[in-house]
């Protein structure tokens, strides 16, 4: 445990405390009258009621969209449902600024809404409601699917035969067993869109701001740090709460699931309205991810001159004052950033996996939680605290490649333990027992009994690293060179500058991106033993 302790305190607690400290400390002291100050001010009390409200109503709209999905891919067998399953994946892995651009290509100015039908949800919340749907319809299913799969219809139907209703022994049959399954899954939807930031930064525009935009302007655009410290404190607090009732549901979820039958239950549609019922899902995934991400390629491919690749091969030209590199080399960048960021995620979160496994108790438990507060604390002020802390020897990193995988690996490390968790809770300890016994040393016994039954658990764990470390854009922005640009870095500096050419680049890149992520899911869709178990 000591490892991701250090990795943990280094990279994440004392560059976050140090932007806090110098928002809130001054020569004269601690100025805690600041956290009043700043909260009264209306632009900040309007900023935190769009961030609760966008997250509640985004929360609420994905359970009302997703559920029926989860209940399809739990109990319908159909064709190409295993690959359906990595389609509605795959957003959850992109990055947010590419699920904010192929919104903008579906419903922005000039979007195939507008040229259609005169359409534009780019000034309303709609559009960002939509996208978050998009970003978290994958959370809803794996997470209330996977224990739906696992549920004994038995028990349904034994109520129905003493007399119940067909809603009513779903009531109280099916429902309360999945009650810690849809309540975690709603914390996670909640917890991603508080912290809303790509999605946001692109669709909102000057009128709507998540509080992880406020930090990030108040931080990058006005220098005002005291306003981004409290604003900060104020996030990790909500996320903290966040984090603790899901830590409770979750465990509530692992009792519950210890009482079920984990038996086949999956069947072909075969009355009027189960069909119903799947059609309905294929068109909601048509038009919610299907959809969007037609339109992306679509736009990356509208060039000038008619459609073709002229956006692509712009790529590799130098924009006047854009880029100092061709826009191209941040597909390399990225990459290398992403494998570096994949190894560190997998060393510390292996290794805070195993020490989970093998104890308990309060501090195993806060520190569960501790790994997961990199997904809800500001990512923004992580990247900015890298650079105002790791200046100084021996920790002088703030010119080295290292710092962006650094960075990214610390939103890989919660991946890599909720995914390697349930395995390694899976082994039987006897197993190493038995190892100790015929005088095998703690080493060799987790690489001759641990390791060849977690090592798919292990490959799994290491694509979504690799996949949400590839995509990270709130650290990467503040730190990545500027002549060693990340994609979703480039993608949002070519949003940002006006003109044609700079926006089909964007389209591009996005693309470039979105299929990187889907072949890594795709991956792990055929790695995965078990399609409706895990965490993700």
């Amino acid at each position: 445990m000591a490892v991701p302790l250090v990795f943990f305190g280094l990279f994440f607690a004392y560059p976050v405390a140090a932007i806090v400290g110098r928002g809130l400390k001054t020569e004269a002291g601690w100025q805690f009258g600041r956290f009043g100050e700043v909260l009264a001010r209306p632009d900040i009390a309007e900023v935190l009621w769009f961030t609760t409200w966008q997250a509640l109503a985004s929360t609420g709209l994905t359970l009302l969209i997703a559920l029926p999905g989860a209940y399809v891919f739990a109990r319908f067998e159909f064709p190409g449902k295993g690959l359906l399953r990595a389609v509605v994946t795959v957003p959850f892995v992109l990055p947010t600024v590419v699920v904010g651009t192929a919104f903008l290509a579906l419903v922005g100015r000039g979007g195939l809404l507008d040229q259609l039908w005169g359409v534009r949800l780019d000034t309303t919340v709609w559009a960002i409601l939509l996208a978050h749907v998009f970003f978290n319809y994958a959370v809803v299913v794996r997470a209330v699917g996977g224990l739906w799969a696992q549920l004994d219809p038995r028990q349904e139907e034994a109520a129905r035969v003493l007399g119940a209703g067909r809603w009513a022994a779903w009531r109280r049959v099916t429902l309360p067993a999945l009650a810690p399954a849809v309540a975690a899954a709603a914390l996670m939807v909640f917890l991603f869109t508080f912290s809303s930031f790509g999605v946001v930064q692109i669709l909102g525009g000057p009128s709507y701001s998540t509080l992880e935009v406020e930090v990030y302007r108040q931080t990058a655009q006005l220098l005002d740090l005291p306003t981004a410290a409290v604003l900060t404190m104020v996030q990790f607090v909500a996320m903290g709460l966040v984090l603790a009732v899901h830590a409770r549901t979750v465990r509530r979820r692992e009792t519950a699931l210890r009482l079920v039958d984990p038996a086949g239950t999956a069947h072909r549609p075969h009355r009027p309205g189960q069909r119903a019922l799947l059609a309905g899902v294929l068109l909601t995934v048509a038009l919610l991810i299907v959809l969007p991400l037609g339109v992306l390629v679509e736009r990356s491919l509208d060039a000038p001159g008619g459609y073709g690749l002229g956006f692509y091969r712009a790529l590799e030209e130098v924009g006047s004052g854009t880029f100092l590199v061709p826009p191209l080399e941040s597909i390399g960048n990225s990459l290398e950033y992403a494998l570096a960021a994949t190894a560190i995620a997998l060393l510390v979160g292996g290794l805070a996996a195993a020490a989970l496994t093998r104890r308990g108790g309060r501090f195993v438990r806060g520190f569960d939680a501790l790994l997961m507060l990199p997904l809800g604390v500001s990512a923004v002020t992580v990247g900015f605290g890298f650079l105002i802390t790791l200046d100084e020897p021996p920790l002088d990193l703030r010119t080295s490649w290292i710092l962006v995988p650094l960075a990214q690996a610390l939103v890989g490390v919660p991946f890599v333990v909720r995914t390697m968790l349930p395995v390694l809770r899976a082994v039987d300890g006897r197993l190493r027992e038995a190892a100790a016994v015929l005088g095998a040393s703690p080493w060799r016994a987790w690489r001759e009994v641990d390791l060849p039954l977690v090592r798919r658990a292990l490959l799994i764990a290491a694509g979504f690293a690799f996949a949400v470390s590839l995509g990270e854009f709130g650290a990467t922005v503040f730190i990545a060179r500027p002549d060693r640009p990340t994609l979703p870095v480039a993608v949002a500096r070519l949003l940002g500058r006006a003109g044609e050419m700079n926006y089909g680049q964007a389209m591009a890149l996005s693309t470039i991106l979105m299929l990187v992520c889907a072949v890594s899911l795709l991956v792990l869709e055929r790695l995965r033993p078990d399609k409706t178990s895990g965490e993700f």
